[in-house]
């Protein structure tokens, strides 16, 4: 008897447990499968967000693609964002872009897409090829994640303010996140592309932040045509003076002596002996002159152990450096040099319209003039027009920065230009391989250039002499061991010759009329910054 009814107790503890456990699995599988939707934004594979078990129509056609690693060649079918337009509205295209913004409401999802500078509203209603899970995981999808959407082109109901292409959007029938964001951006895109001259009261993001977190900061409009019109100032200057017969080369960054002859130049141990980072690739200019090349230029970096904490100061810059041979006069080069600019700006203003519109939408600034032939003063016509202006200065003293400012205040208001040469600078304040000018040795063959009242070029008819090489380099304190073979280049025959340094950065900063120099070098190094 008590056999049996311990039986049946045993059977009956037995149930219960069975369904506890039941009720726990049931319990458990919900958790997982709310914590797997979660995990949507982590990176994770999404999974069937709804509760009960409705059919999902969109099932395949959206999630987390699974790593590229390069596995299948496949034939490529995606077009370009910025491809979309009118006259493909009823055309299926896929497209590889920026998740930018998020907005559901309802059962309908409005995102936007980016590439680059170019930008496009989608719509996702839920409907026959449609489902909720679909729509679902759409609206969960960090911003800046990396997308695949395939969709229909299709006219829009009023033009998309917020977007770049406004007369059409793309209803999506696939949605594939491809790179996927983490949730917590350290800065918002539409905060670090917004003008300068909104209210105070809205969010910005300063400079060191951009700086910071400078892959973030390049995916704005403005920092991508900021480096399109810098690469564009570039391929002039590589254009301009190819077509005239000048040899791009390469010279050392490595040297043995500071190249101009000052102290502010980096050294660094280079096995058992001092080396220095080269101020300029000026020497291997020459010598290049002196081994018959005639015309070269050259493109690198260039660097200066200068603790200016300015607007328009780097520790490391990109240097348009050339030099040329001439027959009479250094004016030849000059002029050259003048015209190479004045092409360059004319092709900018034509080719760069939109990356200007862009720039100026975000740091308002005048439209960049400039003359054709280009206006060239001597220094002493520029000292007059500052005594003139109520500046007190000596006659062959150097321009300080905020008199080279205000000169070009003056020029711009006489003139109408903000480019401008300056020639005939104090032979005291050029380095030492200048030459003197031939009828006054207080005066020297060297020339700035300018816009916007700020030097962009450094230039001068150098001394191929060896004897008064030698003599120059001795007056600055230069010890000649250390550029003798420099020197000695002149010993066998060298043309006369000139040529100057520019510096890409700032041409790019004062073309757009912008405040520092920063926003023009994708990855500045100063004072004070050695990362990223």
């Amino acid at each position: 008897m008590s056999d049996t009814v311990n039986e049946k107790s045993g059977e009956e503890i037995s149930k219960k447990a069975a369904k506890k456990a039941q009720k726990a699995a049931e319990k458990a599988a919900k958790k997982a499968q709310h914590k797997a939707a979660e995990l949507v934004t982590d990176g994770a594979a999404p999974v069937d967000q709804t509760s009960g078990p409705t059919e999902d129509v969109s099932e395949g056609k959206y999630g987390v693609c699974e790593m590229i690693c390069s596995r299948d060649i496949k034939r490529v079918d995606h077009a370009f964002l910025s491809q979309l337009n009118s006259s493909m509205i009823g055309q299926t295209a896929t497209v590889r872009a920026r998740f930018h913004t998020v907005r559901a409401t309802g059962k309908q999802c409005f995102f936007t897409l980016r590439s680059r500078a170019a930008s496009i509203q989608c719509v996702l209603a839920v409907g026959p090829t449609v489902s909720k899970q679909m729509l679902k995981f759409v609206a969960g999808i960090n911003k800046e994640s990396i997308v695949d959407v395939t969709g229909v082109v299709v006219q829009a109901a009023q033009a998309v303010s917020s977007c770049t292409i406004q007369d059409v959007e793309l209803q999506p029938s696939s949605v594939m996140v491809v790179s996927l964001s983490e949730p917590r951006l350290p800065l918002q895109i539409d905060d670090a592309m917004r003008p300068e001259h909104d209210s105070d009261d809205v969010a910005r993001v300063l400079q060191d932040t951009r700086l910071d977190n400078r892959v973030l900061d390049l995916r704005t409009a403005t920092s991508q045509a900021i480096y399109r019109l810098e690469s564009s100032v570039c391929w002039h200057f590589r254009d301009y003076l190819g077509g005239r017969g000048f040899t791009e080369i390469m010279c050392p960054k490595l040297i043995s002596a500071a190249s101009e002859g000052g102290a502010n130049v980096f050294s660094l141990n280079y096995f058992e002996r001092k080396a220095f980072l080269a101020q300029s690739p000026q020497l291997y200019k020459q010598m290049a002159i002196a081994g018959d090349f005639e015309k070269v230029f050259t493109v690198g970096p260039v660097f200066r152990a200068e603790n200016s904490n300015t607007h328009r100061h780097l520790t490391e810059f990109v240097g348009l450096d050339l030099e040329m041979a001439f027959i009479h006069h250094y004016h030849e080069v000059m002029m050259l040099i003048g015209d190479m600019f004045v092409k360059m700006f004319r092709g900018i203003a034509k080719e760069c319209q939109r990356e200007i519109e862009i720039v100026n939408k975000q740091f308002p600034s005048q439209p960049f003039k400039f003359l054709d032939p280009p206006l060239v003063l001597q220094f002493r016509e520029g000292v007059a027009l500052l005594r003139e202006a109520g500046i007190q200065m000596e006659e062959d003293e150097d321009l300080s920065t905020p008199n080279e400012k205000l000169l070009g205040q003056l020029v711009r208001a006489k003139y109408n230009t903000d480019f401008f040469i300056l020639d005939k600078f104090p032979l005291a304040v050029r380095p030492f391989y200048t030459m003197p000018d031939p009828r006054d040795n207080k005066w020297s063959n060297s020339y700035d250039m300018f816009m916007r009242g700020e030097e962009i070029l450094s230039g001068a008819q150098r001394i191929h002499d060896p004897k008064l090489l030698t003599e120059r380099a001795k007056h600055h304190g230069i010890a000649l061991d250390t550029i003798q073979s420099y020197i000695d280049s002149f010993r066998y025959g060298c043309p006369p010759h000139a040529g100057g340094g520019i510096g890409l950065e700032r041409v790019t900063m004062l073309y757009l009329g912008l405040d520092n120099i920063r926003k023009t070098s994708m990855f500045p190094r100063d004072p004070k910054r050695l990362t990223p």
